[in-house]
């Protein structure tokens, strides 16, 4: 596993990156977190373990993430991901994990580029009708995870998109939070290598 900065769509971005064959995982952060995140919840060292390839990217949309300069821009968060992974692992495909404003890049990306399938928790903005005319064409496994408690995005939102997807299944983290993978590791990191397992067979 090692650390550098990145340059993709025109921004410098930090990021955890570790090579192995197989399929790329890529890690996408909310707004108020950085790619240390996941570090900080033990996947990386679980997946450096599974001998699983991975890219922890810093966000220009991340508000404590080294990466310059910021922006918003679904478009551009979507480029910077999309050129980053394409700099650490060429013509592969990747799965996408996304927290929060990150699992809107996640979906945003999906739209655009190839995936082997998403592991989004609560993705903020995911009903908005220009994603919702693209969900029919998503054939890849997705897992949504929702805490119980999130006061951000609602259990009606997310049961709305599950529905939207074909291949789509919604877990529940009862008693959980916004940051449902942070509060319940243990339960997330499990769900993650499910989907890994299933992205690999696709």
């Amino acid at each position: 596993m090692s650390e550098r900065t990145l340059n993709a769509a025109g921004h410098k971005c930090k990021a955890i990156i570790h090579h192995t064959a197989g399929v790329p995982v890529v890690f996408l952060h909310g707004y108020s977190y950085t790619k240390d995140i996941w570090q900080r919840i033990g996947v990386t060292e679980l997946l450096m373990e599974k001998h699983v390839p991975f890219l922890a990217l810093d966000m220009p949309y991340g508000q404590k993430s080294e990466c310059q300069p910021k922006t918003h821009d679904a478009q551009i968060n979507v480029a910077v991901a999309h050129e980053a992974f394409q700099n650490v692992f060429g013509s592969e495909t990747p799965l996408l994990v996304g927290a929060s404003l990150g699992g809107n890049i996640a979906l945003n990306y999906a739209t655009q580029f190839p995936v082997k399938g998403l592991l989004l928790v609560a993705p903020a903005r995911a009903i908005e009708e220009k994603l919702l005319k693209a969900y029919s064409k998503f054939e890849f496994p997705v897992r949504i995870i929702w805490g119980s408690e999130d006061k951000i995005v609602s259990g009606e939102d997310m049961r709305t998109l599950t529905g939207k997807i074909l291949c789509a299944k919604m877990s529940l983290y009862e008693g959980a939070g916004h940051s449902a993978y942070i509060e319940q590791a243990a339960k997330f990191k499990r769900e993650l290598l499910e989907l890994y397992a299933m992205a690999e067979q696709s």
